[in-house]
């Protein structure tokens, strides 16, 4: 853990220059550390000794300041340095969005203290054998004056870059809560083991609990029936979305680049060099087009998610329904046009655009294992009734 600065050195702009370089470092490393299986823990603490956590949240809280808005945009930058590591922070930045726009959080000083000090936070309500409807069986048992929690959580994202973790549990009862403990905890055992095509790298493996032992104050009642704007899932699904955005502006700079450095004109081409070819200016114009539309749709849904904040009552859950809707549609353009742009990559060289030396093919890989999360035909389903019948989006967390 790095000694706190005096709050008043962070500010967004401060932030966003320190972290620049090491973004250059992520996205010149990022196709040989996937195939090295390397992960970034140097770059990633460096991040985090930058408080980039603290975009978002309040000056007065000993933040940086800066809205919804500047937060999303440095998501996408990370994600065009490494999507992997975007994906990886996930959990810190939704803790300090919950902290950000909730005033009455449950242990909100104490998670500001841990923010202003560049901890980094995984997290989790996933289990393999959670069933369809994501039931909860971890289980949390009274344990002399505290508790002893036992189970396994899966996508535990950025488990082994993390100092805390968050996961839920249910009680005999039936209730479920949530928990937070240090990773170094005994019985907590983080594992490696993420296999998907995509995201390789963004430490979502199994976090194994053996007779975790917490205490009371580690603990804290998870329900969101109470408040005035249930869908606490918006900000979550737009990290997603700013992700995917970087994937396409990833993409769009290796096109750029490919083409500038290695592309040959195909042999009936009119151009003597490929900068110069109709049809690749074309295919490069509409990957840029992509990547604009992408991180534009990212950009207008963080403004719709920071117009809730300050509201109360009926006004604050018209609001939150609306900018749940947004949130889910900038799923949609995201994903498509990410998956898209890291298509026509490939179209802006021949057949050496595949090697697999240049890692090309991560772009599209990464944008398919992010989509995954969460299916964009349910954004769509969902936005649709919304505009139809009014019907409002689920409160599942997904939109």
């Amino acid at each position: 853990m790095t000694d706190l600065i005096a709050p008043a050195t962070w500010t967004v702009a401060g932030i966003r220059a320190a972290a620049q370089p090491i973004l250059e470092r992520l996205a010149a490393s990022a196709r040989t550390r996937e195939e090295d299986r390397d992960f970034a823990f140097g770059d990633v603490r460096a991040l985090a000794e930058q408080r980039i956590t603290l975009v978002g949240i309040a000056v007065e809280d000993g933040g940086a300041g800066g809205t919804v808005r500047d937060v999303a945009d440095l998501i996408v930058a990370i994600a065009r340095a490494d999507s992997n590591v975007a994906q990886a922070l996930r959990s810190s930045f939704l803790t300090a969005n919950r902290v950000a726009g909730r005033p009455d959080l449950p242990q909100r000083e104490l998670l500001l203290e841990r923010l202003r000090a560049g901890d980094l936070f995984a997290g989790t309500a996933n289990e393999r054998t959670g069933g369809a409807g994501g039931a909860v069986n971890t289980t949390i048992e009274p344990d002399g004056d505290g508790f002893v929690i036992n189970g396994e959580k899966y996508y535990s994202t950025g488990g082994l870059y993390a100092s805390w973790f968050s996961a839920s549990a249910r009680h005999a009862d039936g209730t479920i809560v949530q928990f937070t403990v240090p990773v170094d905890r005994a019985g907590v055992e983080r594992l490696d083991d993420f296999d998907a095509v995509g995201q390789r790298l963004t430490q979502s493996g199994t976090t194994r609990l053996v007779n975790v032992r917490v205490t009371a104050d580690e603990v804290s009642p998870r329900d969101n029936a109470s408040l005035d704007v249930p869908w606490q899932g918006g900000f979550a699904q737009l990290y997603l979305a700013a992700v995917q955005a970087g994937v396409a502006a990833a993409a769009l700079d290796d096109a750029v680049r490919f083409v500038r450095e290695k592309a040959r004109p195909i042999k009936h081409s009119s151009a003597s060099r490929s900068t110069e070819d109709p049809y690749v200016r074309q295919t490069v114009g509409e990957i840029a087009a992509r990547a604009q539309a992408a991180r534009a749709a990212v950009l207008f849904a963080a403004e719709a998610l920071q117009e809730v904040r300050g509201l109360t009552g009926a006004a604050a859950r018209a609001a939150g329904a609306a900018a749940s809707v947004t949130v889910a549609q900038t799923g949609v353009i995201a994903i498509e046009n990410a998956l898209r742009a890291a298509e026509l990559l490939f179209d802006v060289g021949g057949a050496s655009i595949t090697d697999r030396s240049l890692g090309f093919d991560r772009h599209w890989r990464n944008a398919r294992t992010a989509a995954n999360h969460n299916p964009r035909q349910w954004k769509a389903a969902v936005a649709g009734a919304y505009h139809l019948t009014g019907e409002d989006p689920p409160t599942t967390g997904l939109f």
